[in-house]
């Protein structure tokens, strides 16, 4: 390679990202949940999305043998749910959710929920791509989303 990944990191960073939190449960019915800029839509019919997920992130056993996640699309108002998915260790603590369709939790006041049945996972190098079927899907509040750029949050004022 002509350059090295602090590099490939760095020109990544130049693309701005939604940010999300992805959520699920294991098989115990424990929660789990990580906050993912890594989200995509893929198709329309049938309705995919996808997600990576670092293959170290100590949620991905729950990802890896659950059946179903949801994509929570943040606004510029929960960038402490970010922080708190990103880092903390009592990552549920205080935080309200409601369920849809397949079970897994929802979190509550975001731009979308979309709640997906497990559609496929893929090797992708440090990461796994998730692929799932949008099942059922909630548009939330009004507001502008949450932004990541240069390794930094942003917002963006929509008119």
């Amino acid at each position: 390679m002509a350059f090295d990944t602090v590099e490939f990191r760095k020109a990544l960073g130049n693309f701005a990202t939604g940010v999300t939190v992805v959520t699920t449960r294991d098989k115990a019915g424990i929660p789990h949940g990580l906050t993912a800029n890594s989200f995509s839509s893929v198709s329309l019919d049938p309705p995919l999305v996808l997600f990576c997920i670092d293959k170290r992130s100590n949620c991905l056993p729950a990802f890896e043998e659950g059946d179903a996640f949801a994509i929570n699309v943040l606004s510029d108002k929960q960038q402490d749910i970010s922080n708190r998915f990103a880092f903390a260790e009592e990552r549920w603590d205080g935080v309200k959710t409601t369920t849809l369709q397949t079970g897994v939790p929802i979190l509550a006041g975001c731009l979308a929920n979309l709640d997906c049945s497990m559609h496929a996972r893929f090797d992708a190098g440090d990461h796994i791509i998730v692929v799932g079927k949008v099942e059922q899907l909630l548009l939330g509040t009004e507001g502008n989303p949450l932004l990541y750029f240069k390794g930094k949050y942003r917002g963006v004022e929509i008119e």
